[in-house]
C-alpha cells in the first residue's frame, strides 16, 4: 500500500501544483472570468484519466490468461519508462515550470476560451494518464486485493489537500528536498513493477527463464506473512525471483540512482525547486 502512497502523492502533487500555478496566475492577474475554462480542462483530464484507468481494468479481465500476462508485462514496462522519464524531466526542468506554464496561458487566452480548456487539458491529463497506468501496473504487480487501490487513492487526497495548502500559503516545505527523495523511492517502486512486469511476460511465453530462479526464500519469508505482504507492498519484493528478473530490477536500479543522484557526469545537477504560488502568499521554504 505504502508504494502506491507514493505513487499517488508523487504523481497527485505535481498535478495539484500545475493547477495552483494556473489559477493564481489568472487571480494576481485580475482574470478570474477565465478560471471556469480551466476548471473545465482539469475536470476533463480527471475524467479521461479514470476512465483510462477502468478500461485498463475492466478490459484486461476478458482476455486469457496468456493475454492477460502479455498486456500486463508490457504496460508495466511502459509505465516505467513514462515515470522514469517524469522524475528525470521533473527534477531538470521544474525551476522552469511556473513560467513555462504562464507564457502557455498567455498564448491560450489570446486564442479564445476552448485553447484555454485544451491547456489546462493537456497540463494535467499527462500527469493523469501517468499515474493512472503506473498504478494499475503497480497494483498487478503487487496483487494485493483493493488495498494498493486505497493506498493511491490516499496519496491522491493528500496531495489535494497539501495542493490547497500552498494555494493558501499556510503550509512552507522544501520541495527540492520532497520531489528529489520521493523521486528515488518511486525509481525503487519501478524497478519492482518492471521485475513483475518481465515475471509476466514470462508467464506469457514472451520470455523464456519462467523456471530459472535466482532464489528461493519463500520459506524465510513467506508471500502471506505479514511482513512478506510488507515487502511487497513497499518494494514490491518478490523471495523467489527468477534470474531474468533479478538481472533487470538490478541494471534498472543502480544506474538510474546513480544518475539520478549525479554520481555519473561530473556534479551533481541542483535540484529543482518547483514553487506553489497562492492567490496571496504562498510560499516555499528555501
Amino acid at each position: 500500500m505504502f508504494g502506491n502512497y507514493l505513487i499517488g502523492l508523487r504523481e497527485g502533487l505535481e498535478a495539484s501544483l500545475v493547477v495552483c500555478i494556473l489559477i493564481a496566475y489568472l487571480v494576481k492577474t485580475g482574470r478570474k472570468d477565465k478560471l471556469p475554462p480551466v476548471w473545465s480542462g482539469v475536470a476533463a483530464a480527471v475524467v479521461l484519466s479514470m476512465a483510462f484507468g477502468a478500461i485498463l481494468q475492466f478490459g484486461s479481465s476478458q482476455l486469457t490468461f496468456e493475454a492477460q500476462e502479455a498486456l500486463g508485462g508490457t504496460l508495466s514496462i511502459i509505465s516505467v519508462g513514462l515515470v522514469t522519464w517524469m522524475v528525470f524531466w521533473m527534477r531538470r526542468t521544474a525551476r522552469h515550470l511556473k513560467t513555462e506554464l504562464h507564457g502557455k496561458l498567455d498564448a491560450a487566452m489570446a486564442m479564445g476560451t476552448f485553447a484555454l480548456v485544451v491547456t489546462s487539458f493537456l497540463a494535467v491529463g499527462r500527469e493523469g494518464l501517468e499515474t493512472a497506468l503506473f498504478i494499475w501496473s503497480a497494483v498487478q504487480a503487487t496483487n494485493d486485493g483493493y488495498n494498493p487501490v486505497i493506498g493511491a487513492a490516499l496519496g491522491l487526497l493528500t496531495a489535494m489537500v497539501l495542493g490547497w495548502l500552498f494555494y493558501r500559503g499556510a503550509l512552507k516545505i522544501n520541495l527540492a528536498k520532497f520531489f528529489t527523495w520521493t523521486g528515488a523511492m518511486l525509481v525503487v517502486v519501478a524497478a519492482g513493477v518492471l521485475a513483475y512486469g518481465v515475471h509476466d511476460l514470462q508467464e506469457a511465453g514472451w520470455l523464456g527463464g519462467l523456471h530459472n530462479q535466482a532464489f528461493d526464500i519463500t520459506s524465510t519469508i513467506p508471500k502471506d506473512s505479514w511482513y512478506g505482504t510488507l515487502l511487497k507492498g513497499v518494494f514490491n519484493f518478490q523471495p523467489d525471483p527468477t534470474v531474468l528478473q533479478l538481472v533487470v530490477w538490478a541494471l534498472y536500479l543502480v544506474p538510474t540512482l546513480a544518475v539520478f543522484f549525479g554520481l555519473f557526469g561530473g556534479k551533481p545537477a541542483k535540484p529543482a525547486k518547483p514553487v506553489a504560488p497562492a492567490a496571496g502568499s504562498a510560499k516555499t521554504a528555501a
